[in-house]
């Protein structure tokens, strides 16, 4: 998810998901090849397994951004054809690379040759008028001929024009069937399933019929909800996942060490406001750092206070007042 799951969310979030495979946010080939690698690819060791998202529409240039991700060490390629951004399709590339199978089977093609990690494709249901089952089939039977076959499957079609990225992830219906029906003509194929899955109980239903699930901005509102995926879904868990006051404390050293970096707290907090979601003092955590984690020079005081106040203490450190 552009902009959300970047490198500071992830470090954090694997705090509390040890096993659940993470995607990078979306990151166009050509920043890659023409920026600075080291900051747009860089992450911590403990995010693995981690797959590198990235979005494009030239197969050489993808093909060299991807062989860059394989050398950062990411685990997985996936190519984002889902992205329904107008920003995006200008260049495009996204969602409406979905009307062109045969350049999405070319660039996949091509990163395949390029690197040795696993390639997969994430995309919609469809596009725009284009919303039949039978276009769904086109497209991945194209792309899967390519050699790719793991698809991530978002269960509601893209509209291109006249509905922002927002409205795009909520007016749309979602039609798991259709994802349903493709994993059933086509049980050779890797297929999970994407959009609005907020519970271990709708995450169960799905895997009884496709192959994974892929949770978005439930995990990122409510992040304990991939402990919760993880016993169900994988099994076998050792130890519980960390309460919310000790996870904050265990992240003591990446936060002051970013901060040290030129970090701006509010650039890593902003990804905890969910932390203490469906608990009891949410609202008293989520108060205190969005009122005070933006302010210039702030440290980790802030999550020292917003833990207290979570906790039912009282009493905000004169430094931050």
């Amino acid at each position: 998810m552009l902009d959300w799951t970047d490198r500071h969310y992830r470090h954090f979030v694997r705090l509390i998901a040890p096993r659940t495979l993470l995607y990078s946010e979306m990151i166009v080939a050509e920043a890659i090849l023409r920026g600075d690698p080291a900051r747009l690819l860089g992450y911590s060791a403990q995010e693995h397994p981690l797959a590198l998202q990235l979005g494009g529409s030239d197969p050489q240039r993808l093909a060299m951004a991807a062989r860059v991700g394989e050398e950062f060490g990411y685990d997985e390629i996936n190519l984002n054809v889902g992205c329904p951004s107008e920003r995006v399709q200008n260049a495009t590339f996204g969602a409406c690379l979905m009307a062109a199978p045969q350049r999405v089977a070319e660039c996949v093609a091509a990163i395949q040759h390029a690197v040795a990690v696993p390639v997969t494709v994430k995309c919609r249901i469809g596009i725009d008028d284009q919303d039949q089952y039978e276009f769904l089939l086109r497209f991945v039977e194209s792309v899967a001929e390519a050699g790719c076959k793991h698809f991530i499957v978002h269960a509601r079609k893209a509209i291109l024009s006249g509905l922002t990225p927002r409205q795009n992830r909520d007016i749309p219906p979602l039609r798991y069937e259709v994802v349903y029906q493709l994993k059933r003509e086509r049980p050779d194929l890797h297929i999970a399933i994407n959009g609005g899955i907020r519970s271990v109980a709708e995450a169960t239903e799905h895997v009884r019929v496709v192959d994974g699930v892929m949770v978005g901005r439930e995990a990122y509102h409510n992040p304990y909800v991939l402990a919760d995926l993880e016993a169900a879904l994988l099994g076998n868990v050792a130890t519980p996942p960390m309460e919310p006051a000790l996870l904050v404390e265990t992240i003591r050293g990446y936060v002051e060490t970013e901060l040290k970096a030129g970090v701006r707290l509010h650039s890593m907090t902003r990804h905890l406001l969910g932390l203490y979601a469906h608990r009891s003092g949410a609202r008293s955590f989520r108060r205190v750092i969005s009122e005070f984690a933006t302010r210039p020079g702030v440290g980790f005081e802030v999550l020292d206070a917003a833990v207290r106040a979570a906790e039912g203490q009282t009493g905000i450190p004169s430094v931050i007042s």
